[in-house]
């Protein structure tokens, strides 16, 4: 509209033949281009309002999320940390009975309490993993150099009972060192070296490897086994909350190692993933940054 206007006020425009002199055409040029800027600079003034008001609302539901997080991990401290001592009162119970009375309880009822017991176990187990889980995310991090290689083989040592007896092949390379929190990748590490002995018991000769790759910013850091293995089909299920690809007749656990895991290494700024095929194996890698800013 208001090149039309312009144009109709231009004095040497001749309505009848429509010729411009020479002045006055490039006169029109010029003012066609600053109206082209100025409606140009117009929508580009209106696209960054409407991005500063959406980033605006952006931060505000990200502050919200971060809050509901904070409550609901404060909520399941909370919750798993009091439900311990009911737990303890039903197991406590539970073995007195089965000590006092056990000559006057029947092969069923004596079996039955054990059966309670067992499952006060796990709970407690369960229990346990979620207050790793929340203090995954809420520990306050100190970050250190580690000996990536010598904290691998310290783990594995720790695991001598389950590994007593057992031929497991146990090798640790040369791993680059990382900042880090200990605590926290001390957990990393207890938890996939943990699951490899566990996803290889069946195996006579079980082979179990720390190694490692790097990318231009991340150190990647792996443990490989060649046990049960898993269905890459069901790769979405394998870091989710209490989401098990085997069994607890064949393997127990609650779920949340891996997801502990997962947490950890977002906190760094690295990323969890892995890899598996039934009955040969998986390897689970994770990532560092080289610099930590």
């Amino acid at each position: 509209m208001l090149i039309s206007y312009t144009l109709l006020a231009l004095p040497s425009l001749d309505p009848i033949n429509g010729v411009l002199n020479a002045a006055d055409f490039f006169g029109l040029l010029l003012l066609l281009m600053v109206v082209l800027m100025i409606a140009l600079l117009t929508e580009r003034i209106e696209k960054v309002r409407s991005l500063r008001s959406l980033n605006h609302e952006l931060k505000r539901e990200a502050v919200k999320l971060e809050d509901a997080n904070n409550e609901l991990e404060a909520f399941a401290y909370s919750v798993s940390h009091d439900l311990r001592v009911p737990l303890r009162a039903i197991d406590g119970f539970s073995r007195i009975v089965i000590e006092d009375y056990e000559n006057k309880l029947d092969e069923e009822g004596i079996r039955l309490l054990n059966v309670v017991r067992d499952n006060t176990k796990k709970m407690g187990q369960l229990i346990d993993d979620i207050l790793l889980l929340s203090r995954a995310g809420r520990q306050e991090m100190k970050f250190i150099e580690l000996d990536m290689s010598s904290l691998a083989k310290n783990i594995y040592r720790d695991f001598n009972q389950d590994t007593e007896g057992r031929s497991i092949i146990f090798t640790v390379d040369d791993l680059p060192r990382a900042k880090a929190d200990r605590a926290l990748i001390t957990q990393v590490f207890t938890n996939l070296i943990g699951n490899a002995i566990k996803f290889t018991q069946e195996k006579p000769n079980a082979k179990i490897e720390v190694s490692f790759d790097y990318d231009e910013d991340d150190y990647i850091y792996y443990v490989k086994d060649n046990g049960a293995g898993f269905d890459m089909k069901y790769y979405d299920k394998l870091f989710g909350l209490f989401q098990r690809l085997h069994t607890q007749e064949e393997f127990k656990g609650t779920g949340v190692g891996l997801s502990i895991v997962q947490r950890i290494i977002s906190r760094h700024g690295g990323r969890v993933w892995g890899e598996g095929e039934i009955g040969k194996g998986a390897t689970i890698y994770f990532s560092l940054p080289k610099k930590i800013d």
